[in-house]
């Protein structure tokens, strides 16, 4: 029996127009004393169900997966007619196979269980604008990107801004949003993203126009653009992914979801929606209804598994092989790489740095994927190293002044409350910094080899090409000089292999490269 717990919201009448930017809950009560009146015709039922950071084909051997995604989709299309699979994007990349066939498989997977509404998340441009295009023309499925434009300010072949669908004469409207972060967490190339609320005021306007009884935001926005979607006043439902976290959320007047990353817990939104008329004027009114759906409980797809085998064949034969034993633990999990100095990230920055002769390495914690422990004495083949570094970044060195490098790490630590991926792991230096001070201002000492740093001073810094693009906001990087530039670089995936076969973890256990106050 499938797991599924379920929130029931009290019968609300949500009525368009609407007061859009905060309703006082004394007029809700009053609109709910009130009700809608005029004739009324029987509720159309409607069902959204929300996959979004599905983003790779190792999954939980318990639950999430493309299989039983696919088999939950099946469930609910074959128990109601009027079910709506959307899917808010980060799919292409970072899957192990991608680093080879640049996301070909992940369409494949995505064509077989074809959404209603796909909308591009940052990992989707991981590979350049050439392989994006690429990939969305072999898309079997609506793509929406209202605020994703070329050079020349148009619409990307195979995007559309929006859509709308009739369901039993209730016409409802989906919108797609991409995150302007974007331009520092990927690779853009020739593509530009737009403001998302210029471009949701626009397009939300024009479905009004054409009718739109209820307006659906797809987005692959983080929390705080989220939040500011919803203050807009300008969607009734927004359905959101990059958080990698479950959100059910509802304030009375605007819903906002986000499923578990993988498809391990599945939101899904059902809405009876009303049409009446009041005053001579057509009145649509809806009642929300959330349920989270474990997936674990869920029988697989039969054909998308037969899929994943066959893929995962293929990776074993390129990925198993051994390279060592770790002497210490190694902890990829997201909240540490991306907040504290950690034994595999020094393992990494230590690759580059050797592999390039460079003074100093920083590398990003979001590029370290794994999110697993891997415990002492584990034994290391070339798949967890790939799927530490999905990504297919080659090394860079740069030269920075001590200055420079002062700042860049202030950038690596801006946002650790967030534990953005831009937090830095490094190797051939220290630093101590305060968190609790303004950002900008927390790196409080730097030592190179021990000695203070000298601001005046060029260092050569060791990173990956991801960064050295203004990647994760070090626009420092973007600016400096390159000393070896990617086209001369190697995979990073190839430096710490070769790393780690020669030296082991000797020199990489946690000490005091990083110190938060």
């Amino acid at each position: 029996m499938t797991s599924v717990w379920t929130a029931r919201i009290g019968r609300i009448a949500m009525q368009w127009p609407a007061i859009r930017d905060g309703i006082a809950s004394a007029l809700l009560a009053g609109v709910l004393a009130m009700g809608v009146t005029g004739a009324q015709a029987e509720p159309v039922n409607v069902t959204f169900i929300l996959a979004n950071d599905i983003d790779t084909i190792e999954a939980d051997e318990t639950r999430g997966g493309f299989d039983r995604l696919a088999g939950l989709v099946a469930r609910e299309r074959a128990a109601s007619e009027n079910v709506f699979y959307v899917n808010a994007g980060d799919v292409i990349s970072p899957s192990l196979l991608s680093g080879f066939d640049q996301g070909s498989h992940i369409i494949e997977l995505l064509n077989a269980t074809p959404p209603d509404i796909f909308v591009p998340g940052n990992h989707e441009f991981d590979f350049g604008s050439d392989v994006f295009r690429q990939r969305m023309s072999e898309a079997r499925f609506p793509v929406l990107g209202a605020n994703l434009r070329d050079l020349d300010d148009h619409p990307v072949p195979g995007v559309l801004d929006t859509r709308i669908v009739d369901v039993n004469g209730i016409r409802i409207g989906f919108v797609g949003l991409i995150s302007r972060k974007t331009y520092v967490k990927s690779n853009l190339d020739d593509l530009m993203i737009g403001d998302v609320l210029a471009a949701l005021e626009r397009t939300a306007g024009e479905l009004r126009q054409d009718g739109a009884d209820l307006i659906v935001a797809v987005s692959h926005t983080d929390r705080t653009e989220d939040m500011e979607i919803l203050r807009s006043g300008l969607v009734d439902v927004l359905l959101s992914g990059d958080d990698h976290d479950l959100t059910v959320f509802f304030d009375g007047v605007t819903v906002l979801l986000e499923s578990r990353s993988q498809a391990e817990h599945v939101a899904l939104l059902d809405l009876a929606i009303e049409v009446g008329e009041e005053d001579g004027e057509r009145t649509v009114t809806w009642t929300p209804q959330f349920r989270v759906v474990d997936t674990a409980a869920i029988d697989p797809d039969p054909e998308i598994t037969e899929r994943l085998e066959r893929y995962r064949g293929e990776l074993s034969k390129l990925l198993d092989l051994v390279i060592g034993e770790t002497a210490v633990e190694l902890d990829s999990r997201r909240r540490m790489v991306r907040g504290q100095e950690t034994a595999i990230g020094n393992l990494i920055a230590d690759a580059l740095r050797t592999g390039t002769n460079a003074d100093v390495a920083i590398t990003n914690g979001g590029g370290i994927r794994g999110d697993k422990i891997y415990p002492a004495g584990t034994v290391l083949t070339r798949r967890d190293i790939l799927t530490e570094l999905p990504f297919g970044n080659r090394t860079v060195v740069i030269a920075l002044t001590g200055a420079q490098l002062r700042e860049a790490l202030e950038n690596g630590i801006s946002e650790i409350e967030q534990t953005s991926g831009r937090f830095p792991q490094i190797s051939g230096f220290s630093f101590v910094a305060d968190p609790g001070k303004a950002p900008g201002s927390r790196v409080e000492t730097i030592l190179v080899d021990g000695e203070p740093v000298d601001d005046a001073r060029t260092y050569t810094v060791a990173t990956n090409d991801f960064l050295q693009r203004g990647g994760d906001g070090y626009a420092v990087f973007e600016d400096a000089t390159v000393i070896v530039p990617s086209t001369d670089g190697k995979l990073m995936t190839s430096e710490v292999i070769a790393y780690f076969q020669a030296h082991g973890m000797k020199n990489s256990a946690v000490g005091k490269r990083i110190t938060l106050r």
